[in-house]
């Protein structure tokens, strides 16, 4: 059995904005519908968290849960927990149209933090992202570049963003070059 590990493991890039690939995290996919009460009790019991509210992500001491589409949220477990949690979500689901994936070793994680990390992402991201139009707890899925992502405010000046694992390399590159020294138009 080979040992997990995340795609960059954990690269850094410090330029107008430290850039930093954020190592293995448990993500779990869950599709179905989201007012309904069997989902709901599911979801809490997996993260201690109710759904959030749309564009939305929350966080809690056993996880985080993000709002992705009308049927669809994203778990954030810890990593070494989310095939247990993928299973007891589907069995707490039986009999209720759902899908549940533990996607954690599909996707790449990094945090953008600093001062100019709003216009890093705006160079990419057709998102408004000024302090009146996004703050700590919204999310969106979108594109950087041409990657497709989801991203959302942790605390004010840092962003966590998700990916596709096979582009991580990539978007490690694409979001170092968008934070290079001198670069930022300091507009937002």
């Amino acid at each position: 059995m080979s040992n997990a590990v995340s795609i960059l493991n954990g690269a850094t890039f410090n330029g107008a904005v430290k850039i930093t690939e954020a190592g293995l995290r448990g993500m779990i996919t869950l599709r179905g519908d989201l007012s309904s009460a069997q989902l709901k009790a599911a979801v809490s019991a997996a993260v201690g968290l109710d759904i959030p509210a749309q564009r939305k992500v929350d966080h809690g001491p056993m996880g985080g849960v993000a709002w992705m589409s009308p049927d669809e949220v994203l778990l954030l477990v810890e990593y070494d927990k989310a095939d247990a949690i993928t299973a007891d979500i589907s069995n707490a689901l039986t009999g209720e149209h759902h899908m549940v994936v533990n996607v954690s070793d599909a996707r790449a994680v990094f945090l953008v933090a600093g001062k100019g990390s709003r216009e890093v992402l705006a160079k990419g991201a057709p998102v408004d992202l000024s302090p009146d139009a996004f703050g700590i707890g919204d999310i969106r899925r979108s594109r950087i570049g041409q990657l497709v992502a989801a991203f959302w405010m942790t605390e004010d000046e840092t962003f966590e963003l998700v990916c596709f694992r096979s582009v991580g390399a990539f978007m490690f590159d694409w979001l170092s070059t968008a934070a290079r020294e001198g670069s930022l138009p300091e507009y937002l």
